[in-house]
């Protein structure tokens, strides 16, 4: 049997979609949620928020999204504390993605926005095109959860 960072592949299967409905259920609350709250949602496997398993599960989603057109559902996972923001492998994928992260504020807030329309309008199984660009400016309730 294949294995994935320790877990077996039809876990991590599992787990990849597991987190990829958390993020949808938040970003249609127009929200965030930190590495520790993601991680204590999941239920598939377990994780701590800092590990290498959880970078490279929140990269498979990532990929998953981008193939499929819609903005990278990992833009609303961010740090508990200091910037609040997502971590430097979001920014790297993003980039390797072809996002435009020479700004990485005003990166991270465009796909942010960008999420939470897309998320606000679409439903889980439909997937059209991308959603247009999202503006520049930060929200003001940008970070929450």
């Amino acid at each position: 049997m294949s294995a994935r960072y320790g877990f077996p592949l039809d876990r991590w299967n599992v787990a990849v979609e597991e987190v990829r409905q958390i993020l949808v259920e938040v970003a249609r609350r127009q929200g965030t949620i930190t590495y520790s709250d993601l991680v204590a949602r999941l239920k598939s496997i377990r994780l701590q928020p800092d590990s290498y398993a959880l970078s490279k599960l929140l990269e498979n989603v990532a990929r998953r999204e981008d193939k499929a057109g819609s903005p990278l559902l990992t833009v609303l996972v961010v740090h508990k504390t200091g910037d609040l923001r997502p971590g430097k492998g979001y920014s790297e994928l993003a980039k390797a993605l072809g996002r435009d992260t020479d700004d990485l504020d005003s990166s991270w807030i465009a796909e942010l926005k960008a999420c939470w329309e897309w998320w606000g309008v679409h439903s889980v199984r439909q997937r059209p095109r991308r959603a247009k660009e999202a503006s520049n400016q930060m929200p003001s309730d940008a970070v929450s959860g």
